[in-house]
């Protein structure tokens, strides 16, 4: 293991991300507008990072740092039931696409992350979100990608490895998490 290697990356892809600071202000506000106007936060992923979906959305319905009220915010990777039926019923590319169709209205906040950008159930998932007049976001890597082409937001972390991605998605998220918590806080 090379750590010199792995913390040089490291700074190199959260820098890309200080760079993206009038996106995320814009974005921002966008999720708390479409918060208080009753909408929710939807978020998917697969691997690690719908790990960190679901994160995100615990960080938003619980608590980030300041005690508030609960914001609206789901993360489609939970539900094993949902998961297991979908893709034994259908396609597993139709995951996300599938429970946007049944939960998000026009302006929610739809969030796909993926390392690649190219992950085809959360394409597909951004695709049904656009359709329905949601507000999309994807989180990916430094490669050119169908979901940097058709996101309203896209953040493309400056890195081609998945762990260094990946940190650069938990601290994007949580950045949007503290930008929510001084509107609602």
């Amino acid at each position: 293991m090379n750590l010199e290697h792995a913390l040089q990356a490291h700074q190199k892809a959260i820098q890309s991300v200080t760079e993206s600071s009038q996106i995320l202000t814009e974005l921002v506000d966008r999720m708390v507008r479409s918060l208080k106007e009753g909408g929710k936060v939807l978020w998917m992923g697969n691997g690690g990072s719908a790990a960190d979906a679901q994160h995100m959305a615990a960080e938003l319905m619980v608590r980030y740092v300041k005690n508030r009220a609960p914001l609206a915010s789901i993360a489609l990777t939970t539900d094993s039931s949902i998961l297991t039926a979908h893709t034994n019923d259908f396609e597993f590319e139709t995951l996300f696409s599938r429970q946007i169709e049944g939960l998000a209205r026009p302006g929610d906040i739809v969030i796909g992350l993926s390392t690649s950008g190219r992950s085809p159930n959360v394409v597909k998932g951004i695709e049904k979100a656009r359709d329905l007049g949601c507000v999309t976001v994807a989180m990916t890597g430094n490669q050119p990608s169908v979901l940097a082409e058709i996101s309203d937001f896209c953040f493309q972390v400056d890195s081609d490895e998945t762990a260094r991605i990946q940190e650069a998605h938990s601290f994007i998220s949580h950045l949007l998490c503290e930008g929510l918590d001084e509107e609602f806080g």
